[in-house]
């Protein structure tokens, strides 16, 4: 039996990296892109099948092109995971409308690129799952988030468009949400993080939501997610008053 094959963007450090070390040891084929070669190659020579594809999701031409190596390799892909991310929380205070478009070209272009580069593919074959990596900071407006949390907004709102426009060819649309994971992203934060797991815990979470449910959302930890989709749900007046007591917010 030939064996399975998953593609997943931003590879080489954090939730990602996790994953294509879980799905490896799992006995899939795994193909990894990130724009640090160096980190995807130190990756794929200690894993026999992970292979190393790098690619810089901001390029159409270069997502379509390193799609088609993939499929030249492996035949077949079965999972696409695109979790290509970007974050400057010391940008993020004002509006930078520089640092906002580039969260945007990395964040929601980026996996919109890569969507594109499988969409044919996935559309003729009729089966898969195209898994879009968005953040529990997508669900409803925070303070010092101008360009992260609306391109992750975007991201959930475009995982649900998809899921109709794959569903009619039989393909799977995922949205994942994490809470907070150390990694070298999150790393760069200088607030408290509550219930921070590791990128290994998220790679379990994942793996099982993907391989063994079928759940539009894999969201985690629940003991944070819950909290924060019953908090979206409440009034503008209550939701502010709560956020901005949780977080320490004043009106000057």
């Amino acid at each position: 039996m030939n064996k399975k094959t998953i593609w997943i963007t931003g590879g080489s450090t954090g939730i990602g990296k996790a994953l294509a070390i879980k799905f490896a040891n799992e006995g899939w084929n795994v193909a990894i892109s990130a724009r640090r070669e160096q980190l995807l190659e130190e990756i794929s020579n200690k894993y026999e099948n992970i292979s190393s594809f790098p690619l810089d999701v901001t390029n159409k031409l270069n997502c379509k092109e390193v799609f088609n190596q993939i499929i030249n390799k492996f035949q077949n892909i079965d999972i696409c995971f695109f979790s290509t991310g970007t974050w400057d929380p010391k940008k993020e205070k004002d509006i930078d409308v520089e640092q906002i478009e580039n969260v945007f070209k990395v964040n929601f272009f980026g996996t919109l690129n890569s969507i594109k580069a499988v969409e044919e593919y996935f559309k003729n074959k009729k089966d898969g799952i195209i898994t879009i990596v968005s953040s529990i900071a997508g669900y409803r407006g925070l303070p010092n988030s101008t360009g992260y949390g609306p391109s992750k907004s975007a991201l959930n709102n475009l995982a649900e468009s998809l899921y109709f426009d794959f569903g009619r060819s039989n393909v799977r649309v995922c949205l994942v949400s994490p809470g907070f994971i150390k990694t070298p992203m999150t790393d760069k934060n200088d607030f408290k993080m509550p219930f921070l797991k590791t990128p290994e815990y998220a790679a379990e979470k994942i793996y099982d939501g993907l391989v063994n449910k079928n759940s539009f959302e894999i969201h985690f930890p629940k003991s944070l997610t819950m909290i924060l989709k019953i908090l979206s749900f409440l009034p503008n007046k209550i939701y502010f008053g709560l956020i901005g007591k949780l977080t320490k917010y004043q009106k000057k």
